[in-house]
């Protein structure tokens, strides 16, 4: 099913009328995108300027409003706190304001203080706001500093515990002495001041909402962000920018993390700030649905046209087809050459190209087939392994020695003997493979092979590619390949015998050294700590005088498998000659070199050999001890050389305290001297 789709997909859309239909319906879609997105952007200037002028303006009728509902308090306070100038009375203060429940509709409650801040008369009566002392406040701070009328910062009422402000003027006396003040509480909670925001209509989410110039909210629709925070300047900068008694409009981030159109306008007599919002994406709702209906209209035009282009293609066209069909003949054998009836000037001179090539290419397979049988036979009769690869990395031909090489079938596919070369060997020379084809280099590279008969060969595979002299364009690849299986053996094992010691297998001086020097490099380079230990044996020269070398030997042999034993598989063992033996321990502190180097010393003192007796006389048994130096890489080492001398030197000391004991030697921070640690069995 999978195939029959792919040929309709090709049959419908590789074929020059249905290219041509499709490039003008892409066209016609292009430019109906790019004038719907010039449309978009210009409208949405439009739609964004539009509606900012509809939000400054009823930001600032609102201002306007809220500034006259404030001034109309202040200013019935005033008059109010002239009437109680003079009067000290409580009970007389609280008589006559209940005269005056007309103030009611004003506000949620009047209160009169004396001088020292306490409330001294309120109405209507609240349990718990009589004699409640209000100095500290900052309300009452601000009117007594200053003798003019202040609209508090929100706070929740200590009786009533509500949510409110209060607007208060001061009381005067004779002589203009501060005499308390008069105040009205305006409820955060219930409506008042704040009538005209609620009842505002700005579409589904648009908003209203009044702050302080502290940054406390005072009126938004959600009520649970009353005597809140507002976001951080950093989230919203214009609002920033309005606590700071700026007036203005622009495009910010709304307190839920949308875009939209803000703006702002200040309450001067309470110090307040007035902001509209209206989230961008209702702002651009009329213009996306304008646009939507005009794709509709566009795509519908479009689509109505596809039948009307498509009928005049197939009319210009149709000599195309018969030259398609012609050349399909001569690709079968059916005629020699293309005979097209068409005014076209242009289809006329591809048929007499066509033609041309025509001729040249059966002259060229002519010759072309001769060449084949010659190389087919060259390849077939040498000895060598050779095989011929494409442009794609594919090998097309593999000649009779190589596959007998490989032991593998003429019909085998390249991916089923790529499985058997060896998975350590196979990503390098895949990723060199094709690093050659994309480049032209040659290709060369050793490798193993494992044959059906598990018998694993290395091969020297080498390739280059075949380059046309005119162009330098790449016919495919020719390689060789050689079985270097024996050589790689004698190689391997003369690289084992030039760093090993024949007695005891571990490493010789010339194996440790090279390694001590890549352990110091990667000191350099990444800091990464390395140990040494260096020691000899203690009375191991009675074992060759008395037993013989051959007992001496065997000694070696024994103390060379307990240490290979005690150390870490990532640690190096070397015999650097005679009794002289050295430890490399990688990425390994003082600390636990020093409990290595312990451990070597208990385990090679259980260590013995016996003499056998050949006269009779009672066997003999000889036991060695070590004395170890231990030392670390250091900053100030200029060389391995330097280090394996202070190991050494800590090895002598170990000696002269009288042998089967541990010392360790490290550099001082100076480089001037050295500090010793000595540990005794």
């Amino acid at each position: 099913m999978r195939l029959f789709h792919t040929l309709g997909f090709r049959r419908c859309y590789g074929s020059l009328q249905n290219r041509l239909l499709l490039g003008v319906a892409l066209a016609w879609l292009f430019i109906v995108a790019l004038v719907l997105g010039i449309t978009w952007q210009l409208g949405k200037e439009m739609v964004q300027e539009t509606n900012i002028s509809h939000l400054r303006y009823e930001s600032r009728l609102l201002a306007d409003e809220i500034t006259q509902q404030v001034s109309i308090r202040i200013k019935t306070l005033e008059r109010l706190s002239l009437l109680f100038s003079q009067r000290i009375n409580p009970n007389w203060l609280q008589m006559e304001l209940r005269h005056h429940d007309t103030l009611l509709e004003l506000f949620e409650g009047l209160v009169v203080s004396d001088a020292s801040g306490r409330l001294i008369a309120d109405w209507p009566v609240v349990p718990g706001r009589a004699n409640l002392e209000t100095g500290q406040q900052e309300y009452f701070r601000m009117l007594r500093s200053t003798g003019r009328p202040y609209v508090s910062q929100p706070f929740v009422g200590q009786a009533s515990k509500i949510p409110m402000v209060l607007i208060s003027v001061p009381r005067k006396g004779p002589e203009g002495e501060f005499q308390g003040f008069v105040g009205g509480v305006v409820s955060l909670n219930r409506g008042g001041l704040f009538d005209r925001l609620a009842r505002l209509r700005l579409g589904e989410r648009g908003y209203a909402s009044v702050a302080t110039a502290t940054g406390k909210i005072l009126y938004h629709p959600d009520r649970d962000l009353i005597m809140q925070d507002v976001p951080s300047a950093s989230k919203n900068p214009l609002l920033d920018l309005a606590l700071d008694g700026w007036q203005g409009d622009g495009v910010g981030v709304l307190l839920n993390g949308e875009r939209g159109l803000q703006s702002f306008s200040q309450v001067w007599p309470a110090d307040w700030v007035v902001g509209l919002f209206l989230p961008m994406e209702q702002a651009q709702l009329p213009l996306q649905e304008f646009i939507r209906q005009l794709w509709w209209v566009w795509l519908s035009l479009a689509i109505l046209m596809l039948p009307l282009l498509w009928v005049l293609l197939r009319q210009m066209l149709l000599p195309l087809h018969h030259l398609e069909e012609q050349i399909g003949e001569v690709g079968l054998g059916r005629r020699r050459k293309v005979n097209l009836d068409t005014n076209m000037f242009e289809l006329r001179e591809v048929s007499n190209t066509f033609n041309r090539v025509e001729d040249e290419r059966q002259a060229l397979l002519t010759s072309l087939h001769e060449r084949e049988a010659f190389l087919d036979s060259i390849l077939s009769s040498t000895p060598q392994g050779m095989f011929v690869a494409n442009l794609d990395g594919d090998i097309t031909y593999m000649n009779p020695a190589l596959l007998k090489m490989l032991g593998i079938e003429a019909g085998a596919q390249p991916s089923d003997w790529l499985k058997q070369v060896h998975p350590d060997d196979r990503p390098g020379a895949v990723d060199m493979w094709r690093h050659s084809l994309r480049s032209g280099s040659e290709f060369l590279r050793q490798l193993r092979f494992h044959r059906s008969d598990n018998e694993m060969l290395w091969l020297e595979v080498h390739a280059r590619a075949v380059l046309l002299t005119q162009g330098g364009h790449s016919l495919g690849l020719v390689g060789m390949v050689k079985d270097i299986t024996e050589r790689r053996q004698q190689e391997a094992i003369q690289r084992w015998e030039a760093e090993h010691d024949p007695l005891t297998g571990l490493l010789n001086r010339r194996g440790f050294e090279r390694r001590l020097e890549e352990a110091f490099a990667d000191f350099q380079k990444t800091n990464t700590p390395s140990a040494l230990i260096l020691f000899d044996l203690d009375h191991f020269k009675p074992i060759n005088d008395e037993g013989g070398h051959a007992l001496g030997d065997e000694m070696l042999r024994r103390i060379a498998q307990v240490v290979a034993w005690e150390v870490r598989r990532s640690d190096h063992v070397a015999r650097q000659g005679g009794d002289e033996f050295g430890v490399l321990l990688p990425s390994c502190t003082l600390h636990q070199a020093k409990i290595i180097a312990d451990s070597l010393r208990k385990a090679v003192a259980e260590i013995s050999v016996i003499q056998e007796s050949k006269d009779g006389t009672a066997s003999k048994e000889y036991k060695v001890t070590l004395s170890l130096g231990v030392t670390t890489f250091s900053e100030d080492d200029t060389a391995i050389d330097v280090a394996m001398e202070r190991a050494d030197s800590a090895s002598y000391e170990a000696k002269n305290l009288g042998r089967n004991s541990v010392v360790v030697k490290v550099a001082n921070a100076t480089g001037n001297h050295e500090d010793l640690i000595t540990l005794f069995d």
